[in-house]
Order: C-alpha cells, then sequence, then structure tokens
C-alpha cells in the first residue's frame, strides 16, 4: 500500500517531467522497436505504454519494428535455411516473401492490435504503402546476398497524413524497387532513413543493450557525432555496434535532433530517457 512519501515522490516526477513535455509537444520522435521488447509479452505492453503516454502528451510518436527472430523461426518452421553473411540475412525470393509476410503481416499487426488494446489509433503500413520506400538492392563488398534493400528516398505523404489525423504510424521495413522487387530492409536504417526524411526530433533505439560503454564497460552517456570514428579506430566501438552508431551519426548530420540507444528490457525505459533529467542510455547529437 502506498503511503503519503510514495504519493509526493510520484508527484515529484510529474513535476520532474513538465519541461520535458513543453519542450517536444508536437514533435515527431521515431522509435526502433526491437529486440527482447518486442518478443517478451510483459515488457511489450509495457513498451506500447509508454508511446501511448508519450502520444497522449502530446509527441508525434512513429514506429518502425524489426522482426529478425520471427522470421527466422518460420523459416525453420517451413524447413528453409537461414545463412548469414557479415550479420545480414541471404534473402532468396521464398526468403523475401516470408519476411514479408512476417514483417507487414504478422509482426505488424500485432502492434497496431496492442495499441488499440490501449485505446490508441494506430495504422500498420510498410514500404509499399504509397511507396513510403523507394529501394534498390543492397550489395555489401560487390556480393549479392539476394532481396536485401537499402532505402533510396522515404515519401514521408502517408506517414505525414496519419499523424495529422491523430494516429500513430506503425512501420515494417519492407519495400519495392522500380520493378517491383520486394526488399527486406535494415530495422535500424530503416528507422534512421524515416527520421531524416521527417526531420524528427529524436530517434529511439531500443535494444537489449544498456546503450554504449566503454573499454571499462562503463555506460557512455553522451557521445558527440565526431567522436565516433575515433572510437572505431581505439576500439572502444566494435561488433554489431559500429554499424548502428554509423547509423546514429548518419541520422545526426542528416538533421535529427539527438539519437538515443536504450535498453528496452528496462520497464519504462523509453519515459525515463524522454521526461527525466538523467535518462538510462547513451545520448548522440
Amino acid at each position: 500500500m502506498k503511503t503519503t512519501q510514495d504519493y509526493f515522490n510520484d508527484a515529484k516526477v510529474l513535476i520532474e517531467a513538465l519541461p520535458y513535455i513543453k519542450k517536444f509537444k508536437d514533435k515527431l520522435v521515431v522509435i526502433k522497436y526491437g529486440g527482447s521488447a518486442m518478443t517478451d509479452d510483459g515488457i511489450k505492453l509495457q513498451v506500447i505504454k509508454d508511446i501511448v503516454l508519450m502520444k497522449l502528451v502530446g509527441i508525434n510518436p512513429i514506429v518502425v519494428h524489426g522482426g529478425g527472430k520471427e522470421i527466422s523461426s518460420l523459416l525453420d518452421r517451413l524447413g528453409l535455411e537461414t545463412r548469414f553473411e557479415d550479420g545480414l540475412r541471404v534473402t532468396d525470393k521464398e526468403t523475401a516473401d516470408v519476411a514479408q509476410m512476417v514483417l507487414a503481416g504478422k509482426i505488424n499487426k500485432e502492434i497496431v492490435d496492442y495499441f488499440q488494446m490501449e485505446g490508441m489509433d494506430a495504422v500498420g503500413i510498410c514500404g509499399h504503402d504509397a511507396k513510403t520506400f523507394s529501394v534498390q538492392q543492397h550489395r555489401p563488398d560487390g556480393k549479392d546476398i539476394g532481396f536485401v534493400g537499402d532505402i533510396t528516398r522515404v515519401n514521408p505523404a502517408l506517414i505525414n497524413a496519419l499523424i495529422k489525423e491523430g494516429f500513430i504510424p506503425v512501420i515494417a521495413p519492407v519495400g519495392t524497387d522500380d520493378t517491383g522487387n520486394s526488399y527486406n530492409i535494415n530495422a535500424d536504417f530503416a528507422a534512421a532513413a524515416v527520421a531524416k526524411a521527417l526531420n524528427a526530433e529524436k530517434l529511439i533505439f531500443l535494444s537489449d543493450v544498456e546503450g554504449v560503454y566503454d573499454n571499462e564497460q562503463v555506460l557512455i552517456r553522451r557521445i558527440n557525432k565526431n567522436e565516433v570514428q575515433p572510437m572505431i579506430d581505439a576500439g572502444v566501438i566494435s561488433g554489431g555496434m559500429i554499424p548502428k552508431l554509423n547509423c546514429c551519426k548518419d541520422s545526426i548530420e542528416g538533421g535529427v535532433n539527438s539519437v538515443h540507444i536504450i535498453d528496452g528490457r528496462v520497464l519504462h525505459s523509453l519515459i525515463l530517457e524522454i521526461f527525466t533529467d538523467y535518462g538510462i542510455g547513451t545520448m548522440m547529437n
């Protein structure tokens, strides 16, 4: 049972959030939704509630989601091989069809349903809709890994129309090229492309790590975009964090005000990062 002091503490938190609510009212915040926050039902519901709260206090959230684990799971059930090269899924036509079904169908609509259950209107779309994503084949070091795409252009018209009408857009990372071929797109890069195209105030990556660590495994709270390459050269940033940090840097250079990497496994991490003085993850500006 709550005590009087507990209620005073709750009031203090609300007061601390007030300047941030004022600052970010009517601003666009792109959230890359992935990792355990998508697969753990308890965490998933809390993330959805955080985004609903953001919408209710006047922020305009846009959700771009991943779904690699579910794609792999369905491929396995269908008896189709899953192969990766340099961290990217080798995607033949059959795998591309499965990815589109999982991302634009199952996962996308499940997220929309969660918002609807919380009383918030949301609309699920993908890059095919209104040609939101124009795509060309991604060829790392000249390799042909199939229907893996790079976004060449974002058409923000549909996203803006949904926001104007009060909906939360939920975007699956698939798109088409000029001949109608469907491509699977890395969700980090899709979220960054959307954030840049819409001049978003913030881009937030929900991940399975606390943020970016230094060589002593201490969380780095703030990074300037100009520090990224020196940190890579010094070995402070390595492995899978390199493309994510370069993605963050590219977003800042593309006009996004700040980019955040936070641990989606922590309950209410979105709220803690946006509405408190201390924050919870790593911020780049």
